[in-house]
């Protein structure tokens, strides 16, 4: 039986070994953010907000994973004049989902670290977020996933290769507040030289979908609703998603199932 579980922080050393693991994955491991701390944490203010709740995976009692779900807040809504309350809606107007018989939340902040990402980490996450959010009303996910490149060009690739696969949503498309500019030089591209060519000549065969974005379409039932958009703390382009919990293949939530089952086991 797997010795990881799940739970939800609900102490202080649990809210710490979130960020520290946040921090030791963007920070240490991927080098997505430019300057370190002087506490090794990675850190927002959404952290502390009691609609905040964050989700964490212990391999006995080492933390290995998080993400966090942010439910709408009432006073950053009420603060920002956005619909939500949530960090999304500083980059992106979500207004097109707030619409009646839809109740959305943002998933955000995963990260595995590099010795457990072969592992059920990330799916584990996914069950427990999803059973939360069911038992709190939330009816859609959120998110803006990691395209794993600061090129705009093999970002613009990847929206043509999910188009193909018919991954992009025909009912939600959500626009961009602000429109950062991402570098002019960029450092970490997606597809070699002959990957962009071929794409180029409309041959999309062979070219790899980001693993976050992956799971999110292929697992969770996600679909894309907008355009890259250039995040410029993490350095890296991010598609805006949304996954209805009601369009997750069975066979996901049966994984869901038999995780949290042994989720509870463990713990």
């Amino acid at each position: 039986m797997s010795t990881l579980y799940c739970l939800i922080a609900t102490t202080q050393k649990h809210l710490d070994d979130a960020l520290r693991v946040r921090w030791t994955v963007f920070g240490s491991e991927l080098g997505l953010i430019a300057q370190q701390p002087p506490a090794l944490r990675e850190v927002s203010c959404f952290d502390t907000l009691e609609t905040t709740l964050h989700f964490i995976v212990y391999d006995d009692q080492r933390p290995v994973a998080t993400a966090r779900l942010l439910l709408p807040n009432p006073e950053v809504a009420r603060d920002t004049g956005r619909p939500l309350g949530i960090d999304l809606e500083q980059k992106l107007d979500l207004a097109p989902l707030c619409v009646p018989g839809v109740s959305p939340a943002e998933t955000t902040r995963y990260c595995v670290l590099r010795r457990w990402r072969g592992s059920e980490a990330l799916l584990m996450l996914n069950a427990a977020m999803y059973q939360e959010s069911r038992r709190r009303g939330v009816s859609h996910w959120v998110a803006a996933a990691n395209m794993e490149t600061d090129s705009l060009e093999d970002a613009r690739r990847v929206c043509r290769v999910a188009a193909r696969e018919s991954l992009v949503s025909e009912r939600w498309r959500v626009e961009p507040r602000l429109r950062p500019e991402g570098p002019s030089e960029p450092v970490a591209p997606l597809y070699s030289p002959e990957q962009r060519q071929r794409a180029d000549e409309g041959q999309l065969d062979g070219l790899r979908m980001p693993r976050t974005l992956a799971l999110f379409s292929r697992k969770l039932g996600a679909r894309f609703v907008g355009d890259p958009l250039y995040d410029t703390q993490f350095r890296r382009y991010a598609l805006p998603l949304v996954s209805a919990l009601d369009d997750i293949p069975p066979s996901t939530l049966a994984h869901f199932e038999a995780l949290t089952t042994d989720s509870r086991r463990a713990a």
